[in-house]
């Protein structure tokens, strides 16, 4: 059997695996490791997330190329999410073979042009509709200045995807994303692969919690804007304790949350605090104020995979074919309504064999692995 060898190509470092698109990259890197394939990973270096060891054991090579951040990535044509991501350097080492490349993202396309995409096998991965991603951003974002930056950033990447080539093959996170590939920019090789979670089996235990649970990273301003709605809306009306949970939240979600006295919030728990609060709660509290759908929300597989009663409203929910593992509630009496007729209710081995049927193909990452591998060689 040929070595097969492949380019990954990565928006961001993806390690430590502790948000969606993170985890999505590196479950992926791990399953080609694990079917064999030598990893060539490429990734851009700008934050806090530094120069991780751990990926050392998973690739042949890695390259770390600096991302051009502040003015230095501004380009009027296009968003500064792809400007700032196009790197000579990429170019080049990609251009010396012809092995195939996966790009984690639109943000990594930029280097397209330079590259001859008609002669080399190259997949995307779109981690969601990033027009109608940032167009939420905008929506949901309160400072004016930022808000302006999403909403030229939304209107750039719309105008990008007309231009995207149609030789490569697109693996969308969602079919609603699928769909709006084909239908909208008119690409033809566009296929739904699911995310790649960290949970691979329904570990869920039967009977009662003790708390109602809303987590996320919670310096998104949309994570915010739902946090801030159950302790307004939702919580002031009922009397059931809640625990808000997640990375960074902002001095008034704080303020906010200690004004409630039946609520604790959790700041930046690590990866074990954070399981143990999914599994210990009895009701995952999961609403989505976003207008437009796109990608899929980790914390929703996560409460399903391992968490007990979820309660979610339409947005969170729609298009993922998990509406039947959900409770749903439109309005603000609605969840306060549901979380009284669930507070005492034992969670039971039906509902576990539910997720099971629901859950456990679809989310499956070797076979979802196995669905790109005719793709790249």
């Amino acid at each position: 059997m040929t070595e097969k060898h492949l380019h990954i190509v990565c928006l961001d470092v993806p390690w430590p695996p502790d948000y969606g698109g993170a985890m999505d990259m590196m479950n992926r890197i791990r399953m080609f490791k694990e079917l064999g394939v030598s990893l060539h990973l490429h990734y851009f270096s700008y934050n806090e997330r530094g120069t991780p060891n751990e990926l050392n054991q998973f690739c042949e090579t890695i390259h770390i190329y600096k991302r051009k951040t502040g003015i230095k990535g501004i380009s009027f044509k296009l968003p500064y999410i792809i400007a700032s991501r196009i790197n000579e350097e990429l170019i080049t080492v990609l251009n010396k073979d012809d092995y195939p490349i996966l790009l984690e993202g639109i943000h990594c396309t930029g280097i397209l042009p330079f590259i001859d995409v008609k002669k080399r096998r190259i997949i995307i991965r779109m981690h969601n509709e990033e027009s109608i991603y940032y167009k939420e951003l905008a929506r949901s974002e309160r400072n004016f200045f930022k808000k302006l930056y999403f909403r030229n950033e939304s209107r750039l990447l719309k105008k990008y995807n007309h231009h995207l080539p149609d030789s490569c093959m697109y693996a969308c996170v969602s079919n609603e994303d699928t769909r709006l590939l084909k239908e909208h920019f008119h690409l033809s090789l566009v296929e739904y692969i699911p995310t790649f979670p960290d949970w691979q089996q329904v570990s869920i235990e039967e009977g009662i919690g003790n708390f109602c649970l809303f987590h996320g990273n919670l310096s998104v301003p949309e994570n915010e804007e739902a946090a801030k709605w159950l302790l307004q809306k939702v919580f002031t009306k009922i009397k059931t304790p809640l625990v808000i949970a997640g990375k960074n939240p902002s001095k008034s979600l704080v303020k906010q949350a200690q004004l409630c006295q039946h609520t604790c919030l959790v700041s930046n728990p690590s990866k074990a605090e954070m399981n143990d609060l999914i599994r210990k709660a009895h009701i995952h509290v999961l609403p989505c104020f976003n207008k437009t759908i796109t990608g899929i929300r980790l914390k929703l597989l996560h409460a399903l995979f391992e968490g007990r009663h979820c309660i979610v409203n339409d947005p969170m929910v729609q298009g993922t074919g998990l509406e039947a593992a959900c409770h749903i509630g439109t309005n603000a009496n609605a969840f306060a309504s549901i979380v009284i007729q669930l507070y005492h209710q034992p969670f039971t081995s039906e509902e576990i064999n539910l997720r099971k049927r629901l859950l456990g193909d679809v989310y499956d990452n070797e076979k979802n692995t196995k669905k790109l591998i005719p793709y790249l060689w």
